[in-house]
């Protein structure tokens, strides 16, 4: 039989209450800094990366067409080499984005059937984009030469964020769109979408007919 004398049991008795008093302590430090180690691995919203954009500089479309504009000194001027494209379309390509505006001309000939028949086409081709699209707003713009433009702005992921037509009503149809070869998070172009943006209007305030 082992006894145990009355010291040993008020000594136990305190350790005892020293490890009563003191688990409380512990159990709150540990429940904190599990806290703040979940808080620390939240997730953190995706960036997107940031894309460099040279200043906006212009020259003068080179080609004998019937039109004529500025365009950005950091694109060029192509043929539209599609099956169905006319003499005077062109591609104003941006290499460095991957990206195009796209200008297709017809002439009118003085006749109204078939300018109504060339706007009605650019409203069907901005429908196009209503599957994908959040929203289609219209606009209606004057530019400074004095020129009228319907501006098509096409919001959510689309291959072509901005379109529009301009016509003098009797002789020369110019139609144009912003174009990426595919589809995009256009969150992430937002920058580049804008820029092409400024570029397009660009475009209409410096266009003339020739």
């Amino acid at each position: 039989m082992v006894f145990v004398s009355f010291a040993q049991v008020v000594h136990a008795t305190g350790f005892m209450l020293k490890i009563s008093s003191i688990l409380p302590v512990c159990l709150a430090v540990i429940f904190l800094s599990c806290e703040k180690e979940e808080q620390s691995y939240v997730p953190k919203p995706k960036g997107f990366n940031r894309i460099e954009l040279p200043a906006h500089k212009y020259q003068q479309l080179t080609g004998n067409h019937p039109y004529t504009f500025e365009i950005s000194r950091f694109a060029q001027a192509v043929p539209d080499t599609f099956s169905t494209a006319g003499k005077d379309w062109i591609f104003i390509n941006y290499p460095q984005f991957n990206a195009n505006i796209q200008i297709t001309y017809k002439p009118v000939d003085g006749d109204q059937t078939k300018l109504k028949a060339f706007i009605n086409d650019s409203y069907k081709l901005a429908g196009k984009h209503q599957i994908r699209a959040s929203s289609i707003q219209e606009q209606k713009v004057l530019t400074q030469t004095g020129k009228t433009a319907l501006l098509f702005k096409i919001d959510g992921d689309v291959p072509s964020p901005y379109q529009f037509y301009t016509t003098d009503s009797t002789k020369h149809f110019l139609r144009g769109a912003i174009y990426f070869p595919t589809a995009t998070k256009n969150d992430s172009l937002a920058p580049v979408i804008d820029y092409l943006r400024k570029d397009m209007i660009q475009l209409l305030n410096t266009l003339q007919w020739r």
